[in-house]
């Protein structure tokens, strides 16, 4: 049972991962080099900063799904994976606050709003990711704590 939902969490990580790393590797060059990128070449640029924590993240996520199929889900190395991918959410949250006033300012002189309502979604997605995965975290950890005094009361 949990063998098959843990394989297509791993389909649904790997095809995640693929999708931007085509992004990351065909259309933000293209659009980079593109004569009408303007204003909209630095964010473009930019956004190849948080990518780096996404792919560690995505990592992260396919290690605890493994520590999942061989039953070690209640262990220190799923607390480390959960805090890892919490790290990264919150650099990845971090990269989209600092690039927001330039985001603002480009959206302000192309009068196109669309374009800071992309980075408040990247900042909100990366903030419910990281909240989700502390409180997973603090969730195994105790587990572990727990499952640890029993096993020392044995």
């Amino acid at each position: 049972m949990y063998k098959r939902s843990t394989l297509i969490l791993k389909a649904v990580i790997t095809l995640i991962g693929a999708g931007v790393l085509l992004l990351c590797l065909f259309a933000l060059p293209a659009g980079i080099a593109s004569d009408n990128a303007g204003y909209y070449r630095p964010i473009l640029i930019g956004m190849y900063v948080p990518a780096l924590p996404f792919f560690l993240a995505l990592f992260y996520a396919f290690k605890l799904l493994s520590y999942i199929d061989s039953g070690k889900v209640f262990s220190e190395l799923s607390v480390n994976a959960l805090r890892k991918i919490k790290y990264c959410a919150i650099v990845i949250c971090g990269v989209y606050i600092v690039g927001m006033p330039y985001i603002f300012q480009v959206a302000q002189r192309d009068d196109a709003p669309g374009v800071a309502l992309i980075g408040f979604i990247f900042i909100f997605g990366s903030l419910v990711v990281a909240t989700a995965s502390a409180i997973f975290q603090k969730l195994v950890q105790n587990v572990v704590e727990i499952k640890s005094e029993n096993d020392l009361t044995v």
